[in-house]
């Protein structure tokens, strides 16, 4: 797979074009940060007063896991794909009045789920014109470049909107177990698309960024153990639920990406904040993985440990990260030389993951100041990201070329 890459020279834009629809990345990582705070902003509410959304065939909590995993997860992978893609074929993807019209069904479907989710046919109109025209847009430029090895990505977004219509299928009452399908779906199906970039582009953006020489290598068996690892557990936890498997298979999991992730270390990662971030949501996804394995093994140990250390661990810290990253090489801006505020972003976020999980495990008296420390921290490194990147995702290119 080809490394994301700064647009080629082209023709000048004028400086004050508004860029939002230029290109995926600007629309929707913009707008899944400011959603990631307000939807969290809108839990916690729900959470204090003890209320629950208007959707009596699922719960609050399933409501809430949905909103993180499909709405705002789905838009930083759209917007990740939508470039990338256009990348790796040299294809354009979505752009102005089109990329428009997706960002609005994504936004509608979002509206309708925080807002007024008594109407949720309407989130399930909007929803599924969202990921079927992502599905579309991503699939058209990879068939065309006849870029086959792009299908295991391509598959999991397949994966990700069967997931999403299990939901609504529960949601409106034509199911049981949908939403409990959807969520194990969502959540993992995202750790494992964040453990196939990561192995595709870490490498290399440690390579390129550390000030000592490094070449790091990948080993062949541990991605096809993790990816073999990841779809058994997976089907484990949708089936029959041994509790043997789900202890072996996360402790596999947990201790094969640990060692790739000690092939990968480098002393220059600690001194580039682009790099020590993704490196711990990294570390934050295998010790979801243990936490997982050990809630089987002992009492004081709560699955939904494991699910948060993955959810804001892995895949909250992980997506700041990139997006950080992304927007500046995507903007012809300096990645060696982000804004100064971008530690506060990434510890702020780390510190959410620690609050949530590691907190009621040593103090488990006060489990409910964790849940609200994490929510502060989650909600404040999304509007500080919001903020700082406004300017950057909304204006063009400062080399003046398309993008």
């Amino acid at each position: 797979m080809q490394p994301l890459t700064i647009s080629p020279p082209g023709r000048k834009v004028p400086a004050n074009q508004f860029a939002l629809f230029n290109l995926g990345f600007r629309a929707f990582f913009l707008l899944a940060a400011g959603f990631a705070a307000l939807s969290i902003g809108l839990w916690v509410w729900k959470y204090v007063t003890s209320s629950a959304p208007a959707l009596t065939t699922v719960s609050a909590s399933q409501w809430h896991a949905h909103e993180m995993l499909y709405g705002f997860a789905f838009a930083v992978i759209a917007g990740f794909l939508l470039t990338a893609v256009k990348n790796w074929t040299g294809i354009q993807t979505l752009q102005g009045r089109p990329l428009m019209g997706l960002v609005a069904c994504w936004a509608l479907a979002r509206s309708v789920m925080l807002f007024i989710p008594s109407q949720v046919a309407l989130a399930v109109l909007f929803d599924g014109a969202f990921n079927l025209w992502l599905l579309l847009a991503v699939a058209r430029p990879i068939i065309l470049a006849k870029q086959w090895r792009q299908l295991g990505v391509l598959s999991k977004i397949v994966l990700l909107t069967l997931g999403n219509m299990a939901f609504y299928a529960q949601a409106t009452g034509l199911s049981t177990q949908g939403a409990h399908a959807a969520i194990w779906m969502g959540l993992l199906l995202n750790v494992s698309l964040i453990l196939v970039i990561s192995r595709r582009i870490l490498p290399m953006f440690i390579e390129r960024g550390v000030e000592e020489e490094v070449t790091l290598k990948n080993a062949l068996w541990i991605d096809r153990l993790l990816m073999v690892g990841l779809a058994a557990l997976l089907l484990n936890i949708l089936t029959i639920n041994m509790d043997t498997l789900n202890i072996v298979l996360g402790l596999t999991i947990a201790i094969s990406a640990g060692f790739r992730l000690w092939r990968w270390h480098t002393p220059g990662i600690w001194q580039v904040p682009l790099l020590w971030s993704f490196y711990l949501g990294l570390w934050l996804i295998n010790l979801g993985f243990l936490l997982y394995a050990l809630s089987f093994m002992a009492t004081n140990i709560s699955v939904i440990l494991a699910i948060h250390c993955w959810a804001i661990g892995g895949i909250g810290v992980i997506t700041l990260a990139m997006m950080a990253r992304v927007s500046l090489g995507h903007t012809g801006r300096n990645i060696h030389q982000p804004p100064r505020s971008v530690v506060w972003i990434f510890s702020l976020i780390i510190l959410a993951a620690l609050s949530r999980v590691l907190l009621p495990l040593v103090l488990p008296d006060f489990y409910r100041l964790s849940v609200m420390l994490a929510a502060s921290g989650w909600i404040a490194a999304f509007t500080l990201f919001t903020i700082l990147y406004w300017p950057i995702l909304t204006k063009p290119r400062i080399d003046g070329t398309p993008g």
